[in-house]
């Protein structure tokens, strides 16, 4: 291959391993090249000499909703498009994470997007601080400086407002707790609003619990629904329990006859089968994954340090009619 291409053994080595030293054209024409001939990549010798693997991690607490999946199609077909293979890990718990943090540097990953757990292990934090990352949705201080997020203060402010200016006063927030960075932002956004307006916080009813348990969402809808002075509309703070909120509600109608006004976070295609009416607060989240991915990949290529970095991505209300 080498002497077809006109160049150094060693130059067709480091091309192979992404060497920043190769430029970009001589790396493109020695992969054309190893395409062609069929050559395979001993990845074990290469990361014998230090090289990392064309492998990126992609780490999530959960993927049973389409907005993490979502997420994980669109990196991967970024990764795809740059050469690289994208590894999903699931871990919700701090000891998951350390678990297959560990491994993935085992594995030599050339880099990861981690939605990281709220207070990860200070053995994660030193491993992640020796490998190329980037934080996805949360953020944690110890982690990478650099981060692509949503506005989550603003969704939420945004939603409520939505709300109030319709005239609601007694509105309840379904959402999780403040020891996840979105989950706090949220909760302030809620609050937000009711000040913005001149409104009393009293009128502000607030369950905060897990965020990925719908049943939480569905004990916290139920227990509203059946109080002697039932909210006039419901705002939640995660998609799983905008889900398992519309699932309460459609089971057990509103104490006068009529259901309370929803503003649901996420906007998921199997919300399609409510019979009521419905705002979403949808968010760009292929968009903001493909930012992510390209962003990282970009530094990987060029061995470019991680830099502090923040991208803030806009989520907009979407009104769904009745049903006649």
């Amino acid at each position: 291959m080498a002497e077809s291409l006109g160049v150094a053994v060693s130059t067709v080595g480091r091309a192979l391993a992404d060497d920043p030293r190769i430029s970009p054209r001589t790396r493109l024409a020695v992969r054309e090249a190893a395409e062609r001939l069929g050559y395979v990549e001993n990845l074990p010798a290469q990361m014998m000499r230090g090289g990392s693997s064309r492998m990126i991690g992609l780490m999530l607490p959960d993927i049973r909703n389409s907005f993490y999946a979502t997420i994980a199609d669109a990196l991967s077909t970024c990764c795809d498009a740059a050469g690289y293979q994208l590894v999903v890990s699931i871990a919700d718990s701090a000891e998951a994470e350390a678990r297959h943090v560990r491994q993935l540097a085992s594995a030599r990953a050339a880099g990861i997007v981690i939605v990281p757990t709220p207070a990860p292990r200070p053995e994660t934090c030193e491993m992640l601080a020796r490998i190329p990352h980037v934080q996805l949705l949360r953020r944690v201080r110890e982690l990478s400086p650099a981060w692509f997020g949503i506005d989550d203060m603003e969704c939420l402010r945004a939603g409520t407002a939505h709300l109030i200016a319709r005239g609601h006063r007694r509105i309840a927030y379904i959402g999780g707790s403040g020891d996840y960075s979105t989950g706090a932002d949220r909760l302030a956004g809620f609050r937000r609003a009711f000040t913005e307006a001149g409104l009393d916080l009293a009128g502000a009813i607030e369950h905060l619990g897990p965020p990925a348990d719908p049943r939480f969402g569905a004990e916290a809808a139920a227990a509203l629904l059946a109080a002697a002075e039932p909210p006039s509309a419901i705002i939640t703070g995660a998609v799983q329990l905008t889900g398992a909120v519309l699932q309460a509600i459609a089971g057990r109608p509103h104490s006068d006859g009529r259901e309370p006004a929803i503003v649901g976070f996420g906007d998921e295609p199997s919300f399609s089968w409510w019979r009521g009416g419905l705002t979403a607060i949808a968010m760009p989240i292929q968009e903001l994954a493909q930012a992510c991915g390209g962003w990282l990949i970009a530094r990987l290529q060029n061995g470019a340090a991680i830099e502090p970095h923040s991208s803030i991505a806009s989520a907009q209300l979407v009104e769904y009619r009745r049903a006649s």
